[in-house]
């Protein structure tokens, strides 16, 4: 139990260090893919430890879930950080094609008045 147990920690670590490093060096990665690789990890987590108790699991298996847990945060924090500067992004891109399409005849913002095409 505790070896499929490692085992599956270990994949599900793999994942989610190349999602973080990937992110964080801003080198492409299929996000589709890690995010079904991450849930099918999860999924089977969820299965081994579903009859297991804290109690039954030795320290190092612990420190290794607390670990885990860690670097769980990590990833969401990295995900969270992007979903931000994506938006962002869109916002700044929308602002522009609305900028470019006006000639601020009709608008009431300011920047926009008494732009001549």
């Amino acid at each position: 139990m505790q070896t499929a147990l490692s085992n599956a920690v270990a994949r599900l670590e793999a994942v989610l260090t190349r999602e973080i490093d990937a992110l964080n060096g801003g080198y492409r990665i299929d996000l589709v893919e890690t995010a079904g690789r991450k849930n099918q990890s999860l999924l089977e987590l969820t299965r081994l430890t579903r009859e297991v108790g804290p109690d039954m699991l030795d320290v190092p298996m612990r420190e290794r879930l607390a670990t885990l847990r860690s670097q769980l945060h990590e990833n969401q924090s990295v995900l969270a950080r992007h979903v931000e500067a994506s938006h962002e992004i869109s916002g700044i891109m929308a602002r522009s094609l609305e900028a470019a399409e006006s000639d601020g005849t009709y608008s009431s913002r300011p920047e926009f008045a008494g732009r001549v095409r």
